[in-house]
């Protein structure tokens, strides 16, 4: 939604059935996708590939709390294989992962605070063949997430936009605090970023682009 938002026509790639998502869509293993439109040279078509693999291998909580607890071990890292085809493809690409996945380079670090959200939801992103000029300041967070920890409970201007239980929040709590209104479904919302995020990423490659060409 952050790239339409920033001027974009938007295709978009799962394994998994989307039927909310708001742009053209199609259904398959991305990169097996991507590898037909390097072949076939539609990726002629496109000025930008946005990818994130799924994180489940490396993130902070997979690798933390759920390790412990004996999940997570059958993830697969797929950055690498991503990036591989990324850099095939000769197009500019954004790879994004959250904290804790350190396969790849973080040029660029975002968090809800930075765009006034109800989430941190803090986000690296990888930039292959294009950079940022400059970068949004990362404020102070002005408080602590919603929620438990350790038996005690804490209140707080953000909220917890993953999981259920223990003050986790709702979805329509995830949908205000994240500025999504095209789904309802709680999985898609725990692992979305929000759009203001891609806005942001959108508009900046669009100067840089322009700056090139100028």
């Amino acid at each position: 939604m952050g790239y339409h938002q920033a001027g974009f026509a938007v295709d978009g790639i799962d394994i998994a059935d989307r039927p909310r998502y708001p742009f053209a869509f199609h259904q398959g293993d991305a990169l097996d996708y991507l590898a037909r439109l390097i072949a076939s040279g539609e990726i002629e078509r496109y000025a930008l590939v946005h990818a994130s693999p799924p994180c489940q291998a490396g993130c902070a909580l997979t690798v933390g709390t759920n390790h412990s607890q004996g999940w997570g071990n059958d993830h697969i890292d797929l950055v690498a294989p991503t990036r591989e085809l990324l850099d095939a493809c000769g197009l500019p690409y954004v790879i994004e992962q959250p904290n804790g996945q350190a396969a790849i380079r973080k040029d660029l670090t975002l968090c809800g605070a930075m765009f006034g959200l109800g989430v941190l939801r803090h986000r690296n992103f990888e930039l292959g063949r294009w950079s940022v000029a400059s970068r949004p300041r990362h404020i102070k967070h002005e408080g602590r997430v919603r929620g438990w920890r350790h038996g005690q409970f804490f209140d707080g201007p953000y909220v917890a936009g993953y999981g259920q239980g223990g003050g986790k929040a709702t979805v329509p709590e995830m949908q205000a605090a994240m500025g999504i209104g095209w789904t309802d479904i709680r999985e898609e919302l725990t692992e979305a970023i929000p759009p203001a995020y891609t806005r942001w990423i959108g508009t900046a490659f669009r100067t840089a682009r322009q700056e090139v060409f100028a």
